[in-house]
């Protein structure tokens, strides 16, 4: 595991521990031209505030609005970006990759 990853599931667990609701949001998959690699984690908590990174910057934005969805309801989502999907041209990934991002709440 690599220092990003620790660092990021680490904040994950002291958000909770403080009492924050918490999701926790994955690269599973990419095709193509993908800003991060499979396994790039982003924690995010009930009033926006994250860590780390799925997209290099240009899906964030998405999959936060879609975490903080995760935390009310507790059903894990998968979403996935890409130039197929007419939401990649608003959220900024016209490169040509497609990424797939898993969200669960932390409990």
């Amino acid at each position: 595991m690599n220092h990003d990853a620790e660092d990021i599931l680490g904040t994950a667990a002291s958000w909770r521990a403080a009492g924050r609701q918490v999701a926790l949001a994955t690269v599973v998959t990419t095709w193509g031209s993908s800003p991060r690699p499979v396994g790039s984690q982003l924690v995010v908590d009930d009033k926006g505030t994250f860590l780390g990174s799925v997209s290099g910057g240009c899906i964030e934005g998405a999959v936060i609005q879609e975490a903080k969805a995760v935390m009310r309801s507790g059903t894990p989502r998968t979403l996935e970006f890409g130039v197929s999907n007419e939401q990649a041209w608003e959220v900024g990934l016209a490169c040509g990759g497609k990424v797939r991002v898993f969200v669960e709440r932390v409990e």
